[in-house]
């Protein structure tokens, strides 16, 4: 059993305890959060052993009523790896102060840059460059998106170059911290934006330029994919592509699904726990052919995307699984067909 410790128990850091409780080659040995919060004690109440991420806060857990299982450091000396899922870029900070001294795997998110890691993880696109690596970063939920789309096709088409437009949601569903409230902005101002250069840390060789707008939205990211390809390709051979490509889910705007608000009550319909999707949510109907041009729509769900891509980052850092029989497994647990 591979002993895995959870670095924060936030957005992505609950998804993925959860996934790895699902799995019978690996374990929880704890969370940590660094404040009292409703989260913390969820984290209890789920059967977590919760940890204090930052010593200096245990007193702050012990006068909320909130008992500890000891702090971070005492968290590390019991895992085998340690998902890190701190917020921006605190993660890159955790590397120099805590799990470099200990010795210790870890695994960061996408807000990490990929030049504090080194390497970047992708499922489908590189899974065997994480073998036998210390620290390894799942890239972001924009990336993940980009990856599974762009790599399934460059394989079996040859992508001469990628353009796309991204238009990103301003927040999570549960944050009210950022906006905008009322308005449409270039994010970044500048073309183009840093998803393409992050695309290419799993996709090197791939020629791709991305921009950004931001939304008033909290329910997903959107996609606008203009693909040059080496051959010619009919829409039907792309839809059957993406049909045997794992976790993209086709969706259709006949059925009623034309937005991401849709998507999201469809979603909640899905019957998984917090409605997550772990898919690409490709619209069929949208994707068009012309010559060896293609075109299409969908949508990343910002929070639970990644959460297979960091089952199958430990078992690519902490075993000998191959890629395929991962991901395999990683899917069937989560539900993913």
């Amino acid at each position: 059993m591979i002993k895995v410790g959870i670095n924060g128990y936030g957005t992505i850091g609950k998804r993925v305890a959860d996934a790895v409780s699902k799995q019978d080659d690996m374990e929880i040995v704890g969370v940590t959060k660094t404040r009292p919060t409703w989260e913390a004690k969820n984290a209890i109440k789920a059967g977590y052993k919760l940890f204090c991420g930052i010593p200096d806060n245990v007193n702050n857990f012990k006068e909320a009523g909130i008992e500890l299982a000891g702090d971070i450091n005492d968290l590390l000396g019991q895992c085998d790896i340690m998902i890190d899922c701190s917020p921006k870029k605190i993660g890159a900070e955790n590397l120099e102060k805590y799990y470099k001294p200990q010795g210790i795997k870890a695994i960061y998110q996408g807000a990490v840059k990929h030049d504090a890691i080194g390497e970047s993880f992708n499922a489908q696109s590189n899974y065997d460059s994480a073998k036998g690596k210390q620290n390894v970063r799942v890239v972001s939920c924009n990336t993940t998106g980009l990856s599974r789309v762009l790599g399934a096709l460059d394989k079996a088409y040859g992508v001469k170059k990628a353009r796309v437009v991204l238009v990103r949601r301003a927040s999570d569903p549960g944050s009210s911290k950022s906006g905008p409230v009322d308005g449409i902005v270039p994010n970044p101002i500048t073309v183009p934006s840093h998803h393409g250069p992050d695309v290419l840390t799993v996709l090197p060789k791939l020629n791709i330029v991305t921009s950004a707008f931001k939304v008033s939205s909290t329910f997903m990211h959107a996609h606008s994919l203009m693909i040059e390809l080496d051959k010619e390709v009919s829409a039907e051979e792309v839809k059957e592509l993406f049909k045997k490509t794992p976790r993209l889910l086709m969706v259709n705007s006949s059925e009623g699904l034309t937005s991401t608000a849709e998507l999201m009550e469809f979603a909640r319909d899905f019957g998984r726990p917090r409605y997550d999707m772990y898919e690409n949510l490709v619209w069929e109907d949208s994707i068009g052919v012309e010559g060896n041009e293609l075109y299409f729509f969908q949508a990343v769900p910002q929070e639970s995307i990644v959460i297979p891509e960091n089952i199958d980052c430990i078992r690519a850092m902490c075993s000998d699984v191959s890629a395929e029989e991962s991901m395999e497994k990683t899917n069937k647990t989560l539900g993913i067909k």
